[in-house]
């Protein structure tokens, strides 16, 4: 926010201030040296960083991180008293939030502690959020706040019985709202257990069952389609006849007729990701990795890009034929994606590619990925905390349920009918969700423009109560020169300076 920000006009009785003149303190924190042990072990102090704001919503109630009294004495650290209001400055900036117990803070969160009596703490809380969209930060790299611009923040600054009724209509009107997105949440929740339901009986076939009574003399038993599978390619596998007889424990039943087949005889071809990272570009060629896949598609406005040269000489052997199914197997590690036909892309870090063989539909072969049966066998397998992953050699081993062509595509025509509709009500959900962050944006327009309660002409004034601040402020710092209360008195914005 800057000197030029565009403030509305605001009922008689308010005024415009900035966010320093309403408080009696706001300060930034500070960190202790976090190499020096005897700050941090068995540290009793509660003590807030950026991740702490964004992990709570609009109260905070605890912290991960805990300093020692020697850690708050050595560093700009200080006890900030419960009841005051932390607002984040670095990284997720503009994010307030009120804290329910004493605690001291990073360099990266200002501590705001309001003037006893005179502010109603919640109604700060809600304007800063109203705002965050529209501040000014500074920083290449990341965007930042610093203190001076946080002190220098317009405020709407209301009667203080009318910030009571504010801060009361608000709390109502958004209890209900939470309640809707709450209930929204679950409805999303739900549809993804519907998903992996379907799925689960698509591959222990039981959305086909109907379809095999009446096919049932019509197709090749999987074990025979996959001996004949194997027999064409038996030079690839070093133990093609035990796998033909695959048994897998704790597994479900399979119907008459179906087989067991691991990943490899599913596939002509395996090719592990790029495992060290391309130069970005601008524009180019699709890099394909898990930060663009969610569930079954790929995001290409999510997706990154390569250089045509990098294209031709570092990832040749990287670029996916349509129909490749491309799977996460680091990271965000259980999404899979069929290449689409007509797209030149390559495959990024963290994903592997399987080439299905022939007469395994690529469809068929990406669904069984997602499935509940196949994810039951990679979870136990990861590896790693910083970077989660499964090994290639554990994925090849891993199995799917395998039947015959025909089966597969009426399987493959099931799962779509039901995930489609599955995805329409979800982009509903999210339409709705989205609709009511809108709804709780313009509430929040509507309170500081003094346009959601009614004004009482008997309230004292916005004027008086500023007054009343800053003697409560200069009592608190034990200034008693009242002959300088005249030239220290908080400047009042003129709208006239502000409004376009």
């Amino acid at each position: 926010m800057n000197e030029n920000w565009a403030l509305t006009e605001l009922p008689k009785g308010w005024l415009w201030t900035y966010f320093e003149s309403i408080s009696r303190e706001l300060k930034a924190g500070g960190t202790p040296l976090t190499k020096i042990k005897e700050y941090y072990d068995d540290g009793n102090i509660p003590f807030v960083k950026i991740e702490d704001i964004v992990g709570s919503s609009k109260y905070l109630y605890g912290t991960k991180t805990r300093i020692t009294e020697q850690g708050l004495r050595n560093s700009s650290a200080w006890l900030v008293p419960r009841d005051s209001l932390l607002y984040s400055m670095y990284a997720s900036y503009g994010e307030p939030i009120i804290n329910k117990i004493e605690v001291a803070t990073s360099q990266a969160i200002i501590a705001y502690i309001p003037p006893q009596g005179l502010i109603v703490l919640d109604y700060v809380c809600y304007y800063l959020k109203k705002i965050r969209t529209e501040l000014t930060t500074r920083g290449t790299t990341q965007k930042n706040l610093n203190a001076q611009i946080v002190k220098r923040i317009p405020i709407p600054l209301a009667p203080f019985n009318e910030q009571v009724r504010i801060v009361a209509k608000l709390e109502e009107l958004f209890t209900s709202l939470d309640a809707g997105v709450e209930g929204l949440r679950k409805v999303k929740a739900q549809l993804k257990r519907y998903r992996q339901a379907v799925l689960k009986y698509a591959f222990e076939g039981k959305l086909t069952e109907e379809w095999r009574r009446t096919h049932k003399h019509e197709t090749e038993p999987a074990s025979l389609f996959l001996e004949r599978l194997i027999s064409e390619r038996k030079k690839e596998f070093s133990r093609a006849k035990e796998a033909n007889l695959l048994e897998v424990p704790n597994s479900p039943p399979l119907p008459d007729g179906w087989s067991w087949s691991n990943l490899e005889q599913l596939s002509q071809d395996i090719i592990d990701c790029l495992h060290s990272t391309p130069s970005f570009t601008e524009t180019g060629k699709y890099c394909v990795d898990t930060n663009c896949i969610e569930q079954n598609r790929i995001i290409f406005d999510k997706a990154r890009f390569v250089s045509e040269e990098t294209f031709r000489e570092r990832v040749r052997r990287l670029v996916p034929k349509a129909g490749d199914v491309l799977f996460a197997r680091e990271g965000t590690i259980g999404t899979a994606v069929v290449v689409p036909e007509n797209m030149e892309l390559c495959l990024g870090q963290r994903m592997m590619l399987f080439r299905p063989a022939n007469e395994i539909l690529s469809a068929y072969f990406m669904w069984g990925l997602l499935s509940p049966i196949f994810e039951s066998q990679w979870k136990p397998k990861v590896m790693g905390t910083t970077a989660p992953h499964v090994n290639i050699r554990d994925l090849k081993q891993m199995y799917l349920p395998l039947t015959c062509p025909e089966e597969q595509r009426v399987i493959v025509n099931e799962i779509e009918t039901h995930t489609s509709i599955i995805y329409q009500a979800e982009a509903n959900v999210d339409k709705s969700i989205k609709q009511v962050e809108r709804l709780r944006q313009s509430i929040l327009a509507s309170a500081f423009e003094g346009k959601l309660v009614p004004q009482d002409p008997n309230d004292e004034p916005a004027e008086e109560l500023l007054e009343r601040i800053r003697e409560e402020r200069a009592k608190s710092k034990g200034e008693k020169d009242t002959n300088r209360r005249r030239e220290n008195k908080p400047r009042q914005l003129e709208l006239s300076t502000y409004v376009k």
